[in-house]
């Protein structure tokens, strides 16, 4: 099939590359001259394990293409995808710009049916601003369908996510745009949920909105586990097994950060209350989010004593392992903290080096997790990459000053860093030393 892919973004990246890899022809649009001409080269604007090697292979088999041009995009395509950014606005309204301006744009370059489907994470009720904006902009009572097809990708994991998901939604309002996309999802072996527009918005937003819910749960109930000496891993594990429960997302730790949790909630916050409901049961889990932080200062304070002057090496900077996405990362919002009540930071992280020295100027960014350690007060663990599983902790001990490790991911076994004589600190389990 002939797919438009609008925004060449982290979504649109990736859904353009596993559409090409599946043999449709593709063409990614951008109106950021710069990263087209990038892409073009086979080089990438941002890092998702997997993608540069399916992004060179589709350009090579002519499967995937490239434009700065809107118009390039939209006239060969029956297809066509929107994936621009919908950032929050600072109210914690999605910021449509981006929406409308496509949408305008793919209106004015029609010239013949098209089906314009929502990819963008975008708050209920869009779809029928974007038909709105599409009739009145287009040329000679073109016909066209709107529809909803929400993402689930998740960062360093995506092209496995958009491969194998779970199940794949899809919200039309005709049975050409139904067809459509059920001939284009044909490869795909998963239950396909048909319904509404409307429903199909409010899906992805109550996800992502209900997995931020567990996350802010197991971390208040490590605070109670703190108190009282249990141990949160184990308490999550008891409840994960409950198949009504699960264990995914149940990982206590210094809270959820990244593009999407901390944006869609917001935006879903908002408009319910626009549509008249106080959400208030997302509101607490912001504020259990948001307390988390403060929660992991007090930790260190409690460890260091004093912070002030004191060196604190930071092994990871991206929100989360396998990407090297910074936006609303807790590790630097930990970092923020540390470094106003007067700490010195050396930090390390596998791929989100560069974005972060855009933010954090007074840090010392090392070369290797060992770097960070040398000469450091303590030793915090801000991000769950694989390589800081396997340390060699005989040499990390002798690198820094006092055998302290504060772990905000909870990697590793309390008994056996006690053992190998280390003073540790983790989530909701008990501190050895």
């Amino acid at each position: 099939m002939k797919i438009a892919i609008i925004g060449s973004g982290y979504v649109g990246l990736v859904t353009g590359a596993c559409f090409a890899e599946l043999g449709n022809q593709v063409i990614c649009a951008d109106n950021d001259q710069g990263k087209i001409e990038t892409l073009k080269k086979g080089s990438l604007p941002l890092y998702e394990p997997g993608l540069a090697e399916l992004i060179a292979r589709n350009l090579k088999n002519k499967r995937l293409q490239f434009s700065s041009n809107i118009k390039d995009a939209v006239r060969p395509s029956e297809i066509i995808f929107i994936t621009v950014g919908t950032p929050a606005l600072d109210n914690g309204e999605a910021d449509l710009t981006g929406i409308e301006n496509v949408a305008r744009a793919i209106a004015v370059n029609m010239d013949g049916y098209r089906l314009i489907i929502e990819k963008s994470t975008v708050p209920v009720e869009t779809g029928d601003w974007v038909r709105q904006i599409i009739a009145t902009y287009i040329k000679d009572k073109t016909k066209f369908d709107v529809a909803s097809n929400p993402e689930f990708l998740r960062e360093g994991s995506a092209i496995s996510d958009f491969m194998n998901p779970d199940r794949i939604v899809i919200g039309v309002e005709s049975k050409r745009a139904r067809d459509l996309l059920t001939e284009l999802y044909k490869p795909f072996k998963v239950p396909l949920v048909v319904t509404n527009i409307k429903s199909a918005e409010l899906i992805k937003h109550a996800s992502n909105a209900f997995l931020a819910a567990k996350i802010s749960f197991i971390n208040a109930v490590s605070r109670i586990c703190d108190t009282v000496g249990a141990d949160v891993e184990e308490v999550a594990k008891g409840m994960g097994l409950d198949k009504r429960i699960g264990l995914s997302f149940l990982k206590a730790g210094i809270g959820y950060g990244g593009s999407c949790f901390p944006k869609d909630l917001d935006a879903f916050v908002n408009i319910s209350e626009k549509l008249g409901y106080n959400f208030n049961l997302l509101k607490s889990v912001r504020r259990v989010n948001e307390e988390q932080l403060s929660f992991m200062l007090k930790k260190i304070k409690d460890s260091l004593r004093i912070i002030k002057d004191k060196t604190i090496g930071v092994l990871g900077l991206a929100f989360k392992s396998n990407t090297d996405d910074i936006r609303n990362s807790q590790a630097i919002g930990l970092i923020r903290m540390l470094e106003s009540e007067g700490a010195r930071i050396k930090a390390y992280d596998p791929q989100a080096m560069n974005k972060a020295r855009d933010v954090l100027s007074r840090i010392t960014f090392c070369a290797d997790a060992y770097s960070a350690a040398r000469s450091s007060d303590c030793l915090l663990i801000a991000t769950e990459w694989d390589e800081f599983k396997e340390l060699d902790f005989t040499r990390v001990k002798k690198l820094l000053k006092r055998p302290l490790i504060i772990d905000g991911r909870n990697l590793y076994e309390p008994e056996r860093m006690g053992k190998l004589g280390f003073t540790y600190i983790s989530v909701g389990r008990k501190s050895v030393s």
